[in-house]
């Protein structure tokens, strides 16, 4: 299970929302496998159907995450037109199985719906996801 407070959830809806009609992407981060904070990545690939961060930030990311000596928690992007599940291009290109894989959907409009998973050599658990 992965807890999260809900400002967080509120965080990566509105990235979701602000970045529609294309994908956003994200990281979560922080001690011990708790979240604490939030970065917000360039999707490079500016698109609605897929995504991409920007490399140069997500080595800065993950130096910095390093540094702090904190924890990659999570991975997060939307789907702007598609179910919170993975699809087949997340599940090949998820290389961080420590990690959650967090979907934003917002196919039903005024509704996003935040589904949090484990994605490992190609297998998708899907995890409880709670607000704290």
């Amino acid at each position: 299970m992965l807890e999260i407070e809900k400002q967080y959830l509120d965080q990566m809806v509105a990235h979701s929302l602000e970045d529609n009609p294309n994908e956003c992407c994200g990281i979560l981060a922080g001690p011990g496998g708790k979240v604490v904070h939030l970065y917000r990545m360039t999707n490079t690939e500016h698109s609605p159907y897929r995504y991409n961060m920007d490399a140069k930030e997500l080595y800065l990311t993950y130096r910095q995450i390093e540094d702090k000596k904190w924890d990659l928690v999570a991975i997060y992007h939307s789907h702007t037109h598609s179910p919170a599940y993975p699809s087949t291009t997340d599940i090949r290109l998820a290389t961080w199985p420590e990690a959650y894989y967090i979907l934003v959907s917002l196919m039903e409009e005024g509704n996003p719906l935040v589904k949090a998973y484990r994605i490992t050599e190609g297998q998708v658990k899907e995890e409880e996801l709670r607000a704290v």
